[in-house]
C-alpha cells in the first residue's frame, strides 16, 4: 500500500481554533500531560520530563507524512489559551474508518469545548475525507467522556473487558461507532 499524506487541517467554531501543532507547544503539553487528574483515565502515565512532548510533536507530524492521522492543538479563539488536544488516528482510508481522541485540561472540563472540538473534527472527517465511520473509547469509569460522545450521536457498541491498565488498575473501555448515514452536524444547537 502507498502511503499518502494527510493533511493537517485548521478547524475553527464559534470559540475554538483547532490548528497544527508547533514547537511551541511543547510547555503546554507537558503542563496538560503531567496532570495526574487530567489523566485519570489515560491509558499512559503522566509525563515527567520535556522529551515526552518534543516526542508527541515528532509523532504529530509522522502521522501526517504517513496518512494515518492527525493531532490538532485546541485554542480558545477568545483569548489563544491552549485547552487540549484532538485527534482522528488510525486513519484506513480504504475502509474509510478512522478513530477520535481528545484530552482537555481540567481547567477547560464542564464547559462544552471537548463536544465542540470533536464535532469540527467530525465534520472534517464526514465532509473532507469522506469516512463512512468514526470509532471512540472511553474508559468505562469516565462518565464524562461518554457523555460528549453520547451528545455528539456515537452509540455505545459494546464493552472491551480489561482493555487498560490505568495507573496500574485494570480497567475496561466502552467503544462507541459513529456511522455517517448517523452523523448530523446540527444536532446540537451552538454553544
Amino acid at each position: 500500500m502507498t502511503l499518502v499524506s494527510l493533511p493537517t487541517p485548521m478547524l475553527l467554531t464559534d470559540r475554538l481554533r483547532l490548528r497544527p501543532f508547533t514547537s511551541g507547544d511543547a510547555d503546554a503539553l507537558l503542563a496538560l500531560h503531567s496532570n495526574t487528574r487530567v489523566l485519570r483515565y489515560w491509558d499512559g502515565p503522566a509525563w515527567t520530563e520535556r522529551g515526552r512532548a518534543d516526542g508527541f510533536l515528532a509523532r504529530c507530524g509522522q502521522l501526517a507524512e504517513e496518512g494515518t492521522g492527525t493531532r490538532l492543538a485546541i485554542e480558545r479563539g477568545s483569548d489563544d489559551a491552549f485547552l487540549g488536544w484532538c485527534s482522528l488516528t488510525r486513519f484506513e482510508p480504504e475502509h474509510r474508518r478512522a478513530s477520535l481522541g481528545y484530552i482537555l485540561d481540567d481547567a477547560a472540563w464542564g464547559c462544552g469545548y471537548a463536544t465542540e472540538a470533536a464535532r469540527a473534527m467530525l465534520r472534517w472527517a464526514f465532509d473532507t475525507l469522506d469516512l463512512n465511520r468514526v470509532q471512540a473509547e472511553a474508559d468505562t469509569r469516565n462518565p464524562a467522556s461518554a457523555r460528549v460522545l453520547e451528545k455528539l450521536g456515537f452509540v455505545r457498541e459494546g464493552t472491551l473487558r480489561e482493555d487498560c491498565v490505568v495507573n496500574g488498575e485494570v480497567s475496561d473501555s466502552w467503544v462507541y461507532g459513529l456511522l455517517r448515514r448517523e452523523w448530523d452536524p446540527t444536532r446540537l444547537s451552538p454553544v
